[in-house]
């Protein structure tokens, strides 16, 4: 077996030629240079753990490389040759950057229409247009590693998993836009007598992804749920029953609304000014009543059909404080399609992407109450919809 510096080439997610191809074309296509640039050999790299793809034009000239992580997937940017150069190359220009008129001093308004799509959300991000979502809020699934449940093979392969998607979050949200996360940490019941249980700290984790992929932390809300609501998780029963030391465990009763914002050189001010539609952001100032503190107390939601949704009064106020009137919210994890429902109610737009069938029928169950009085408007993404279920127009793609 091969070492790494990292360890053995086992830990390798790109293995083959192909995987590094298949990386290499969706982020040809993210560019829009797919159609007009060739692969050469891709080769392994193992004193860096990186794939590296020759990228010709069609007279067979090397114009640049693909530089692919073989750990995490990812495409290494800072090592990767820009857009810019390629297309220079292409075209047979020199490598000096032509100067352009930027339209970076303006806010950019997304064209997206209400969406429901339900699939892998990794999958269904790289669909999207860069830059055409305002705010993404989400609950992440939680992780869970009893075998007879688990999803992922281990904790590290759930947070690699949503770095990917956190990764595609990135390349969708518009500039300076917020990316704003519910999560708490998660209890891992002992599998016998004999073993302790553990409690995963998932949000500082998640933490550690954000700032990887490249957001500013902002804010960490609390979200307080009211007393005796985490109790039946059994969690401090043990020491309310024999008070010895050591076994202290309080019963949770809180939850994190961690806060980001997409890396950029403009103010918050910035957005708020130079908006181009100055009746949105009139419109979607905040009334009296608002939280003052990063304190939040709200009751929590219950459905028989998902095990853990957040209340639509969590999303609502998330939507009302980082996002303007008109805006499009993703949320990658749509869930029974809360933050879907919320956007619609407070004037906003919405991508909801969700890979259970069993929840995206809820939504089509719900989503006409949603659009009382409005045109029924959405984009349905691998969803089977017929006419005879919405009496107004809708379009499948």
């Amino acid at each position: 077996m091969v070492r790494t510096k990292n360890g053995p080439r086992s830990l390798y997610r790109v293995n083959t030629t192909e995987d590094a191809k298949k990386i290499g074309m969706n982020f040809l296509k993210e560019i829009e240079l797919d159609k007009v640039i060739n692969f050469g050999l891709p080769e392994i790299d193992d004193r860096f753990d990186i794939w590296r793809i020759p990228l010709k034009s069609g007279n067979d000239d090397r114009i640049g490389e693909i530089v692919i992580d073989a750990i995490t997937t990812f495409v290494d940017r800072t090592k990767t040759t820009d857009k810019e150069l390629l297309e220079n190359r292409l075209l047979g220009r020199n490598n000096k950057k032509k100067a352009k008129v930027s339209d970076k001093n303006i806010p950019k308004i997304s064209m997206l229409r209400n969406t429901i799509g339900m699939g892998d959300s990794e999958e269904l991000l790289r669909e999207l247009p860069k830059e055409c979502v305002d705010l993404v809020f989400t609950s992440p699934p939680y992780y869970n590693a009893k075998p007879e449940y688990a999803e992922y093979l281990s904790y590290e392969d759930y947070l690699l998993k949503m770095q990917k998607i956190i990764h595609e979050c990135a390349r969708v949200l518009n500039e300076g836009r917020f990316f704003v996360l519910n999560v708490s940490p998660v209890l891992l019941r002992r599998a016998s007598r004999s073993e302790a249980s553990k409690r995963i700290a998932v949000p500082f984790d998640f933490h550690r992804l954000f700032i990887e992929e490249g957001f500013e932390f902002v804010d960490d809300i609390i979200w307080v749920k009211p007393e005796g609501a985490g109790w039946a998780t059994g969690r401090g029963r043990r020491f309310a029953a024999d008070r010895n030391p050591l076994q202290y465990k309080p019963v949770p009763v809180t939850e994190y609304v961690l806060v980001y914002r997409k890396k950029t050189d403009k103010l918050i001010d910035w957005l708020i000014r130079k908006h181009p539609d100055q009746t949105a952001v009139r419109n979607s100032k905040i009334e009296d009543g608002y939280e003052t503190t990063n304190i939040w107390k709200i009751h929590p939601a219950h459905c028989k059909e998902h095990p853990a949704i957040f209340p639509i009064e969590l999303a609502e106020k998330v939507i009302k404080y980082y996002s303007f009137e008109h805006d499009v919210i993703l949320d990658p994890f749509g869930g029974i399609g809360t933050t879907g429902k919320a956007a619609k109610k407070m004037g906003r737009r919405f991508v909801l992407f969700e890979k259970e069938s069993q929840y995206i029928q809820r939504i089509k169950k719900d989503v006409r109450d949603w659009f009382i009085g409005d045109d029924f408007d959405i984009n349905w993404i691998n969803v089977d919809v017929n006419k005879n279920e919405f009496n107004n127009t809708f379009s499948r793609l």
